[in-house]
């Protein structure tokens, strides 16, 4: 079953090696009777394309994971993106070895994070003092606090379709739907879920992305009223929509011109799109960023960082943050040996070159096959968008007018050929640095019968 287990990728590509997953479907059962609807998140409710469950994973190593029946798959999920490294890199896994038989935690200081923060200073342009969390939701929890205690205001300055975490703080109009969303150039504040409250959705002002005569009404608009101005620069949960030219320049001077703090969630980001993460991809440094994914290499770890005019309440605190987990030794040692390797630019340098493969291998099947779509992002990062006319998004809004089914049915061929993506055609793939010459080669093989299936479906 699975990849693994062909003995001949090349001459068996247009068969599926995807065999039971019955196993999964077993779990799931059982899963339901103990965890909430089987899930210990909701984004984990996918399944197996026309089967109604998801994937039970066992084990990975490199670019591979197994699942409990058997099938290895060519993994471009990469725990969303975590496993920058791949699984279980053994640069890691000897080190946290030695850190599980002395201890993990102790809720006091520890020498381990202190070194992971001096690296993330030496890295990071912005970088100028740093504080450690558990997830990108905290991270950016701890961001805003800041950013409005030392603004003494309330209110953010948000993206239609940006995501920052599932905690109420921002989870405003991630991905509201088309009769909620209210005008293009003043799009409402749309809760992400019930249970969200009503201040806190009124401090919340949503702005279109990449339309920078919005931006500037925007900022009109609402004169000192901003703490802080927040974005994903490369909209990883909105299929990985790139800022237009000088939009994040414009976004930057607005935010000096108006005392507002500039934020760039650099959960999925930073580390892996280079050394520096976007600011210095993009050649623009915020004055705070959130960082998690990439940084610790698979282990929960995440940290918020910037200018030591905004930090140095939190030192002092003014401004307060804790957490009893926060930059344990296990996870900052984790996250410093990660960040040792993506400091090497010939390692992120691969991870980019391997992604820029495969989004060429998606055009060149696409257009093989007359079936329109665009591949956007960058090499460590994209995503794949089935659009009428072929054309990438350039807003939350050109999401609507993608074929969803279309995506469904892709990701389905490509699991029938043991490669895993996200289930969610509004998130995007993730590149390992760990996926080997024959493993890429296999990967586009399996894009072309993927593409051929598609064909396939609309004749």
């Amino acid at each position: 079953m699975g990849i693994g287990n062909s003995a001949d990728h090349t001459a068996g590509a247009a068969a599926s090696s995807l065999g039971s997953t019955e196993l999964s479907a077993s779990w799931f059962e059982r899963a339901k009777r103990s965890l909430a609807g089987g899930i210990s998140s909701s984004s984990r409710l996918t399944s197996t394309g026309p089967d109604p469950y998801p994937l039970y994973m066992r084990s990975g190593s490199g670019a591979r994971i197994r699942d409990v029946d058997g099938n290895e798959y060519l993994d471009y999920l990469l725990s969303y993106g975590s496993a920058v490294l791949g699984h279980a890199p053994p640069e890691l896994t000897g080190e946290l070895t030695k850190v599980l038989a002395t201890g993990t935690m102790f809720g006091t200081c520890n020498v381990p994070e202190v070194e992971l923060a001096e690296r993330i200073q030496e890295m990071v342009p912005c970088a100028e003092l740093v504080r450690f969390a558990n997830s990108g939701s905290e991270a950016v929890q701890g961001a805003i606090r800041t950013a409005r205690g030392v603004t003494g205001r309330s209110r953010v300055l948000k993206f239609e379709g940006h995501y920052h975490g599932w905690t109420d703080t921002l989870a405003i109009s991630n991905r509201p739907a088309p009769e909620e969303t209210g005008p293009h150039d003043a799009p409402h504040s749309v809760p992400h879920s019930p249970g969200i409250p009503t201040g806190v959705v009124a401090d919340v002002v949503v702005c279109p992305w990449n339309d920078p005569e919005s931006l500037r009404a925007v900022f009109a608009a609402h004169p000192a009223e901003f703490a802080a101005a927040i974005c994903e620069p490369i909209v990883a949960n909105n299929a990985c929509t790139m800022p237009d030219p000088g939009f994040l320049d414009l976004l930057r001077d607005l935010c000096t011109a108006h005392g507002t703090a500039l934020v760039f969630d650099e959960v999925c980001t930073g580390f892996r799109t280079g050394p520096g993460g976007a600011q210095t991809l993009f050649g623009v440094r915020p004055d705070l960023a959130v960082f998690s994914k990439a940084l610790g290499g698979g282990l929960p770890i995440a940290a918020f960082a910037g200018v030591r005019e905004l930090m140095e309440p939190l030192a002092t605190g003014y401004v307060k943050h804790g957490g009893t987990y926060n930059s344990s030794p296990l996870c900052a040692t984790a996250a410093s040996l990660t960040l040792a390797r993506l400091a090497d630019p010939a390692v992120t340098g691969r991870i980019e070159a391997t992604g820029q493969r495969i989004m060429e291998a998606i055009r060149r099947a696409a257009k093989d096959h007359g079936v329109p779509c665009a591949v956007q992002g960058v090499g460590a990062m994209f995503q794949v968008v089935f659009t009428p006319d072929g054309t990438p998004t350039r807003a939350y809004r050109d999401t609507f007018r993608l074929d969803r089914h279309r995506y469904d049915a892709f990701r389905h061929h490509l699991l029938l050929q043991g490669v895993h993506t996200n289930a969610y055609g509004l998130a995007c793939w993730f590149v390992s640095s760990a996926v080997t010459p024959d493993e890429l080669d296999r990967t586009c093989e399996a894009i072309d019968v993927a593409f051929a299936g598609l064909a396939g479906d609309d004749d």
